[in-house]
Parts: structure tokens; sequence; C-alpha cells
């Protein structure tokens, strides 16, 4: 991150299929601030190489541009916490892989899903997840991208839908210099934390603070929610028209604790456009005093691939 202001810093997930300097052209035509991407496609174990060009041209788009934050989210198939053997070693391969990628991209962070214990055990899975993240940090010690766990929504086995798991795995490890964590307020809504109104929202900045620090939350998954309080279903919906609707959202970003963190929309898209994701950025800026939406500017029509991500993660 490269500026500090009184304010949360927005963007959104944007698809490379058209190369990556254009998704940071894309990002300043919905006028984004922080840009998240896949760096392959997500169903795959491993993608194709990123040329050193690529990212460097990358890279010269985002100092161009002012971006403020960038991130690469890791693809669905990897399970950290599985006791699975063949499936353990592919994630951590998968995993390994990634963060090679994210630092040639030269991004502030490498977003992932802790995984899920598939039956093991909650407290066997959390350990299985710290025993990854310490060697995928022992096997690139002099690494800059900071890796954050994301919360989840609580289906299933999955693991970090709670932030006393996520404390735990961050205490394994013991590397607060490397790792932090993502919110993602869709996923926070579904395993049954309301933030919604000031009383509500007090319990969950204490709930914060107590366990994993407010410091070591490095970043947002800015989404509504389709689905009620506690569903523990990962429904994501645009800004406003969800069930956490907009009063939660002011909580957040009006709150000083979050100056300088990027919250990065994973919102519903239309098939061709980002148009969605421009009034959403908009919505949310409405409700921040200080920040003038732009105007006058039509979102593109980008051409959206097999790195676009529309849907909840």
């Amino acid at each position: 991150m490269h500026a500090v202001r009184r304010a949360m810093w927005l963007g959104a997930h944007l698809g490379i299929a058209d190369g990556l300097p254009q998704a940071v052209t894309e990002l300043t035509a919905i006028h984004g601030e922080a840009l998240q991407i896949f760096s392959k496609s997500p169903q795959m174990w491993a993608g194709p190489p990123i040329a050193r060009e690529a990212a460097e041209a990358f890279r010269a788009a985002v100092r161009a541009q002012g971006v403020h934050a960038t991130a690469v989210h890791h693809g669905y198939l990897a399970n950290l916490a599985s006791p699975k053997k063949f499936t353990l070693v592919q994630s951590r391969k998968a995993f390994h892989d990634e963060m090679l990628r994210a630092e040639l991209l030269g991004v502030d962070g490498l977003i992932f899903h802790p995984g899920a214990h598939v039956k093991s055990g909650e407290e066997a899975g959390l350990k299985t997840i710290a025993e990854s993240l310490t060697g995928a940090l022992a096997e690139l010690p002099n690494g800059k991208v900071r890796l954050l766990l994301e919360n989840a929504a609580g289906q299933g086995t999955t693991l970090g839908s709670t932030f006393e798991q996520l404390n735990t795995v961050l205490g394994l490890v013991d590397r607060p210099d490397r790792l932090g964590v993502t919110i993602d307020t869709c996923h926070l809504f579904a395993s049954g934390v309301d933030f919604r109104t000031d009383e509500h929202y007090g319990r969950f900045i204490d709930l914060v603070r107590d366990t994993i620090g407010l410091e070591t939350v490095r970043a947002f998954h800015l989404n509504d929610a389709k689905a009620e309080l506690g569903s523990h279903l990962d429904r994501h919906e645009n800004i406003g028209k969800g069930q956490i609707g907009l009063e939660g959202f002011r909580h957040l970003v009006t709150d000083s604790a979050w100056n300088n963190v990027p919250g990065y929309l994973e919102t519903p898209l239309d098939e061709d456009s980002y148009g969605r994701y421009a009034e959403d950025l908009a919505t949310l800026r409405s409700l921040v005093p200080e920040l003038a939406a732009p105007a006058g500017k039509a979102a593109p029509a980008p051409k959206r691939g097999h790195s676009s991500k529309a849907k909840g993660s």
C-alpha cells in the first residue's frame, strides 16, 4: 500500500483475460483504487508461467495509474487443511506456485481460503493449515507478499469462520510480519456476525480487537449477502441490495480503524460489463461524506474471460 488517507481504499476483483495491464486500465475506468485479480484460472492447480515482461508491464501500470493496493486471490482447488496426503501435497505445491506468481507481480497480498478439515476435526485442521503456512514461508524466506487468510461463511467443514479459529492459526505460525486476514463481509454475516447497527458493529470491533487484533486486518471483500444472518451460505449481492444493507457498509467505510485498508468488491456482474462494480463503488463512496464520487464516465464493457470473477469466494 502506497499512501495514507482517512478512508478505505475502494476497488474490485477484475479479470485478466485481456492482459494484466488491461485490468489496471479497467479498474481506473470504474474509478477503483484497489485491484484484486486471479493470476491464473481458479479452477486449475497450476497455470501457464507469467512472462517477466507481462509482470513488469503490470507493475508499471499499477504505478502509472496510482493504484493504492493490489492482491492476488488464490484459486479454489487448494485445501491447506486436508487430511488426505495427495490433496495436501497438491495444495501446498499450488500455494507455493501462487506465492511465486504474486511475488513476480509485486502485489501487496495473496488472499486465500484457509481450507476444510474434511471430518478430521477442527483442531487437526487448524494445525495442518498452520504447518502448511509455516512450510510455505520457509520456502520463500525473503518474500514480501503478505499471506491473507480469508474468513469463511461456515459451510460444511470449512475452517476460518470464526476469529478464534483464525487467531489459532496466526498464533501457531507466529509470523505477524508475513500474515494477515481478509474479512469478507458476506462470509462474516453468513457466519452469524451482525454489524448493521451501532451496537452490533461495536461488538464486531471488540471481537476483532480481542482475537486477531485490528492491525491484522489487511483487506476486506465488500459484498452484500443474499442469505440471512447466520445462514452459512456464501451468496454475494450488490451493495445495499442484500440482507446487510447500506448501514452495515456505512459503519465499515467511515471507521478510521480501516484507513488505508483496501476493500475489494466481489459483487454480481452483468455478462459483459463492470458497470455494476461502478455503481457499487459509487454507492460506497456516497456513504462517506468527504468522498465525492467521480461522474461523467461510463463503465467499460470489457471482455470477461476465464480469469473474471463474478461469484462469491
